[in-house]
């Protein structure tokens, strides 16, 4: 990761900043679907596991040429006047790395027993057996929530960071910015 741009909120007293993060959050998801994108990775400098929130802004990090295609594209629009677009840099040399991935939850035991009816074809109560109601669990990690453009529904994604590395790993990101391997500069 050689480049950086930071994208901070704006402080609107109309607007909570976690459902300002929200939207652009989605936005950014819905230019790097439309870029066909995996170079471009993510980072929520203000991102606090003990408090679960991930703060006011967002920061890109990718090669130089790939965060100008994304932000000739019109993706800030409707949100343009609630945030500071900062200019892409480069990565400081002394940066720490570290990766953010998503964190899903076993939250749903109903859910849980359909799938396992569906794939392994058992019977209600086989699967009932199988995912007891106790399987449920609680995530406290900070998240935003975002609307699935396929199936109109609203969900969590809940974001995890990893403990510093000592090295920097490449790799391709997700349309959401985050990977399971690669790590993002983090400073």
């Amino acid at each position: 990761m050689a480049h950086y741009l930071d994208i901070q909120l704006r402080p609107d007293p109309e607007i909570s900043p976690s459902h300002l993060l929200a939207a652009l959050y989605a936005k950014l998801h819905r230019a790097l679907v439309r870029l066909e994108s995996d170079s471009i990775g993510v980072s929520f400098p203000g991102h606090d596991e003990t408090a679960h929130r991930l703060g006011d802004g967002l920061r890109l990090f990718g090669p130089m040429d790939d965060l100008a295609q994304l932000m000739a594209l019109d993706w800030l629009s409707g949100i343009r006047d609630h945030v500071n677009v900062g200019n892409a840099s480069p990565v400081p040399p002394n940066a720490a790395h570290r990766t953010l991935r998503r964190v899903q939850a076993k939250s749903n035991p109903d859910r849980l027993r359909r799938r396992q009816m569906k794939r392994h074809g058992l019977t209600e109560a086989q699967a009932c057996e199988q995912v007891p109601d106790s399987v449920e669990e609680r995530l406290r990690l900070p998240f935003v929530q975002l609307t699935s453009a396929s199936t109109g529904q609203t969900f969590r994604l809940f974001l995890r960071l990893s403990e510093p590395q000592p090295i920097e790993v490449d790799g391709r990101f997700n349309a959401y910015g985050l990977s399971t391997s690669a790590t993002i500069p983090w400073f």
